[in-house]
């Protein structure tokens, strides 16, 4: 069954299914070994649910955060499922590509910005697509080529926090990527890869193997968590089971 929205200062946000699998073998690990100290005894397979989110204003205007993993083609190809489901997931919504307003990247890894440009052709051709600097300018030649030049004028480069429409905000989380960011509406944080598994709501220092900096992912992490937990909030997450969390 597919997720249901919940409106949030006014805007309501979407959560959008793209796909659901686990990592493929070219990056798949034991659970202790991807979350150190966090996960003794689990040597399951973690099983992802990748999630992008649609937010839709009072007046119309719609954000798109994260593109998801893209087609058959897509550089998340080796280790994600593809294709992913993010046009099928729009369609139910009733929002077609070109009628997104602006697209927030969270971070340039291939199961977040996959979608953004499909055989070199940008997928939200009307979107202003937002990536902040010190992610943009730390990203990996290929990822540059794939996703940033084909986007061209279309993209929004922010440093640190900014305001992308009215109620709806950036802000630069680094640690997983160097130039990492958060999406803020209301009391509702959308948090990309600074949470991954709920092993890290009940102890946020626990690591994950694939951070860029792992200490200071951590400490991100502690920060937008106290942060949120003291407004009573939520949170949006891109690889849990359920999308929204209510921190108490």
């Amino acid at each position: 069954m597919p997720h249901q929205s919940i409106t949030v200062a006014g805007v309501e946000v979407f959560p959008l299914c793209d796909a659901v699998g686990p990592m493929g073998d070219s990056i798949r690990r034991p659970m202790p070994e991807m979350f150190p100290g966090g996960c003794h005894g689990e040597s399951d397979e973690w099983v992802l649910h990748f999630h992008c989110y649609l937010l839709r204003d009072a007046v119309g205007r719609t954000v798109l955060v994260d593109t998801g993993i893209g087609p058959e083609s897509s550089p998340a190809a080796s280790w994600a499922p593809v294709p992913g489901a993010l046009g099928a997931e729009l369609a139910r919504v009733e929002v077609a590509p070109e009628e997104v307003d602006v697209v927030v990247i969270t971070h340039l890894h291939s199961d977040h910005a996959g979608g953004a440009v499909i055989d070199g052709v940008p997928v939200f051709a009307n979107a202003r697509h937002v990536l902040q600097r010190a992610e943009i300018d730390t990203a990996a030649e290929g990822v540059l080529g794939h996703v940033v030049r084909p986007l061209g004028d279309r993209v929004q480069v922010v440093d640190g926090q900014a305001d992308v429409l009215p109620g709806v905000r950036v802000f630069h989380t680094p640690g997983h990527t160097p130039g990492h960011q958060v999406v803020q509406v209301g009391d509702l944080v959308l948090t990309g890869d600074v949470v991954l598994h709920p092993v890290q709501l009940a102890d946020p220092k626990v690591p994950y193997l694939y951070d860029t900096d792992p200490e200071l992912a951590a400490a991100t992490r502690v920060e937008l968590l106290e942060r949120v937990r003291a407004e009573r909030g939520m949170i949006a997450t891109a690889h849990f089971e359920e999308p929204f969390t209510r921190l108490r």
